[in-house]
């Protein structure tokens, strides 16, 4: 078994040790951006399970500039934690959906500033123009750019369900373009959406294994006001993981991953003001130990039960 120092499991916290010799910290960001899924380009209702915030609830105020969002955030981890070194994470709604000049000022705004190491974008694969790519190779050049991408599941009646908008053949070719700029890849998958098996999920973790991706982000699967899926909870018809489901299949998704990806996320906590469900997932914490014990108690760790095809 590898041990990544104590976790059983090649974490983000560890990774980032590794490369920049100390502890990193994010910075949440907001682009002032909206989704191709809320515009009217695809939809107007955004996938199912977004909220109104772009998953994004955690980010910056988008009437302040980048500059200030870091600011503000930097001054409240340092006087927490004495932190030193940031990541600029643009993290609400898609941020590479916007006029490539627009993105340009905000990015290299963000990289700028001598306290950011990285800049870590979240958006979705149809949303990379070759124009975008060229830009996010020029950053890359200047500090670590990182793509996130929400993929969320391989099934493909599962992302017509959530409202994906898009197929598996755009997700590949997304991967494919920003592998060949050297652009590290980090997928988003969310465990415990509606109908989906536990034969669904690692089938979608065995597909990961075999693309160039970097990083995965386990998320559990959350209802918040305001969403389509909390209308379809609200009528039963489906189920939240409890904490036992959850924690065993997140550990099965961990023994099936390859030791290679780095998990960003192995958990999450949605904003406690508009979850519905699950509760218990408030309790990040409490989640996080119980997770660690049972790691323990099953001898479990990453890539323990995965097969090199």
């Amino acid at each position: 078994m590898k041990n990544w120092n104590g976790k059983p499991y090649y974490s983000l916290d560890y990774m980032l040790k590794e490369r920049f010799n100390k502890k990193i910290y994010k910075v949440s960001l907001n682009g002032g951006m909206t989704c191709p899924n809320r515009d009217g380009t695809i939809d107007t209702r955004g996938c199912i399970f977004c909220s109104l915030g772009g998953s994004g609830d955690f980010a910056g105020n988008k009437i302040d500039d980048i500059t200030t969002q870091i600011e503000n955030q930097i001054k409240i981890l340092k006087n927490k934690c004495n932190a030193s070194g940031f990541i600029a994470y643009f993290q609400a709604y898609t941020n590479t959906y916007a006029p490539v000049d627009y993105l340009r000022k905000i990015y290299f705004e963000a990289i700028s500033n001598p306290n950011i190491v990285a800049l870590s974008i979240a958006t979705r694969p149809d949303c990379l123009d070759k124009d975008v790519l060229e830009l996010l190779e020029e950053l890359n050049k200047i500090k670590s750019v990182w793509i996130e991408l929400g993929l969320q599941t391989i099934n493909e009646k599962t992302a017509k369900y959530i409202r994906r908008g898009y197929p598996l053949s755009c997700f590949e070719s997304a991967v494919k373009e920003l592998r060949k700029r050297g652009i590290e890849v980090i997928v988003h998958t969310i465990l415990g959406l509606p109908g989906e098996t536990r034969k669904d999920i690692l089938e979608t973790i065995d597909y990961l294994n075999n693309k160039d991706i970097q990083g995965i982000k386990l998320q559990l699967l959350h209802v918040l006001k305001g969403t389509d899926l909390a209308k379809d909870y609200k009528m039963n018809k489906f189920k939240v993981y409890t904490m036992e489901e959850y924690i065993d299949t997140v550990i099965d998704c961990v023994e099936h991953l390859s030791r290679d990806i780095v998990i960003h996320r192995i958990t999450g906590d949605g904003p406690k003001k508009i979850l519905i469900a699950p509760l218990w997932s408030g309790n990040k914490k409490a989640v996080l130990n119980s997770l660690h014990h049972e790691f323990k108690i099953r001898k479990a760790y990453q890539g323990k039960k995965y097969k090199d095809n």
